[in-house]
Order: C-alpha cells, then structure tokens, then sequence
C-alpha cells in the first residue's frame, strides 16, 4: 500500500510541475520551430538513438558471457529490441521478465538469466553515476575547485571499487534471492512441477564473477553517452550550442535518465527524465527551448525503440524464413 501511494505521489508530482512548466511557458514553446536542417538533425537523432539501444543489446550479450553463458549475439541483441519497447509498460519489469524467458528457452539456467537483468541496469546507474561525478559540478552552484576535484575523484573511486567482485557478488547474489522470488513464484505457476523443481534450485544457486566487468562498464558508458548525444541533437535542432555547453548537458542528461531509471512508478522514466531535465537545465537555457526539447527527445526514443523492436522482429522472421 505504501509503495503505491509512493509511486502515485511521484507520479502527481512529476506531473504537476511538467504542467506547470508548459502553462508559464506555452506562448514561447508555441513559437518555436523547426527548419529543414533542425528535421534533418532529428533523423541524426533518432538514428544515434536507435543504434544506443542496440549497442545496449551487444553488451547485454557481453554480460551474460561474463556469466559463463556464452550466447548467438545477433540473436540475443534481436531478443534486447524487441522486449525493450515493454518497460514502457506498468511495473517497469516486463522487458526484464521478457528477457529472462527467451534466456531460459534458449537453455540458459535461470540463475544466470536473472543475474543478467540484474547486472545490466546496475552496470547503467555505474556509467551515469561516473558522468555525473566528472560533470555533474556544471550544473550545480559549486564551481570547480580543489575539494570539488577531491570530491570527484573519491566519488569516482567509490562508485568503480563497487563493482569489484568481492564487493558485487554477494550484493547480487543477494538482490537475485529478494528481487526476483515472484520470478521464481511465476515460474512455478506456468511449469510442470518437476521444470519448477529444476528452476527453483537454479535460483538458489549462487553465481560469482571471476573478474571486474570492465568490458560491460565501459559498454554502458558508451551507451550513455550514445544516448545523450541524442538527446544534446535534438536540443540542437531547435538552437544553435556552444562547445561549452556540451559537458552541462551531458551531465544533466545522465542525471536525469538515472533517475527516470530508478524511481519507481515510472515506466521508462516517463515524466521523471523530462522534469528533472527541465529542473536542472531551465537556469542555462531558454526554459521553453528545454520543455520543447524534452518533449521532442521523448518521441525520437519512442520511435527508435518501436524501429528497434520491428527491425528485429523483422530479422528474425525472415531468418526462420530463409532456414525454411
């Protein structure tokens, strides 16, 4: 009951002050437009989008060879599109649930299916987390200074030393134990007892990294930076920018899709990433350029997602096809 009324309270909140921040401004959101130039750097957009979410879908196959699962890539990149347009949907979890499935009918034990899914959105907050730590001063009062550059680079230690195996293993471990016993509950459900037998015991099991994530840390980086290029190019093609204000908008956008990442009672980070963009950028920017960019950002992703997830549906039909 609690967590509900959490997540409708969030979700009010974000609501009213996207409401709020469209009424103060709707003349001047009204009277901006977009030439052929600004049409033609949207299409950039939405490609830079597109190709994040697939990038994202390569590394997720990096995790699971970490995992000791070493899986088709293509296939499993097509398996990422096409459940990924389902976060979009209540609950947050069904591309993570989607995900899991198809590993398990593709024989991967659920253990590792699920330490996946679980490994993929930490791996996420890590990369925001270290461009908020470089960059995150450019939109605060702070202005550089040596406790601030020492604050950095402890923050930064911080957040890397996390994922040192010693540390991150029994973390996950036991997030795969507390997080996914409905997994485990469902499985059950839509299994002949002797398959939920066996996939009990795989969810018992306990799964180890042998070594730091380096190769899917640095993957999702770049995946965060390929999709806040997107989003500074739609900023872009509604307004000339200044080389300096590429460090501001990478850290408030890293910012902003963190915490559309984490908080609950928003599916995909609808209205959380397009408030706390408006919030941290509305001081550096014409505020009505910030609200049409946001809006404008939210569509490119949708389209990319919804290209994403047909492409490869796309691919996989007319590759069972030609096996025909």
């Amino acid at each position: 009951m609690l967590k509900r009324i959490l997540r409708w309270s969030i979700l009010g909140g974000t609501l009213f002050f996207l409401a709020k921040a469209l009424k103060d401004n709707w003349y001047s959101v009204m009277s901006i437009r977009i030439d052929e130039a600004g049409w033609a750097i949207l299409s950039i957009a939405t490609g830079v989008t597109l190709f994040a979410h697939t990038w994202a879908g390569l590394v997720w196959t990096w995790i699971l060879k970490e995992l000791k699962a070493p899986v088709p890539t293509l296939s499993f990149m097509q398996v990422y599109l096409k459940t990924n347009i389902a976060k979009y949907l209540p609950g947050n979890v069904w591309h993570y649930w989607g995900r899991i499935v198809e590993a398990k009918n593709a024989q991967i034990p659920t253990a590792i299916a699920v330490l996946s899914v679980l490994l993929e959105p930490l791996l996420m907050v890590a990369a925001a987390a270290v461009v908020i730590v470089l960059f995150g001063y450019q939109f605060t009062v702070l202005t550089t200074s040596v406790g601030l550059q020492i604050l950095q680079v402890v923050g930064l230690v911080i957040v890397l030393l996390a994922f040192h195996p010693r540390l991150l293993n029994p973390a996950l471990n036991r997030l795969k134990k507390l997080k996914f016993k409905k997994t485990e509950t469902k499985i059950h459900s839509e299994t002949y007892s002797e398959t939920a037998s066996e996939t009990s015991s795989e969810l018992e099991m306990n799964l180890n990294l042998q070594h730091y994530p380096w190769k899917p840390l640095l993957g999702e980086l770049t995946f965060l930076v390929l999709r806040a290029s997107g989003f500074i190019l739609t900023i872009f093609a509604l307004a000339p920018l200044q080389p300096h204000q590429i460090p501001l908008l990478l850290g408030a956008f890293s910012l902003a899709w963190l915490l559309g990442l984490i908080v609950p009672g928003a599916p995909g980070g609808l209205g959380v990433f397009e408030a706390t963009s408006i919030f941290l950028l509305q001081h550096h920017f014409p505020s009505a350029l910030i609200i049409s960019a946001v809006g404008l950002y939210r569509l490119v992703s949708i389209i990319a997602e919804t290209t994403g997830a047909a492409l490869a549906w796309l691919d996989e039909r007319l590759t069972i096809t030609l096996d025909l």
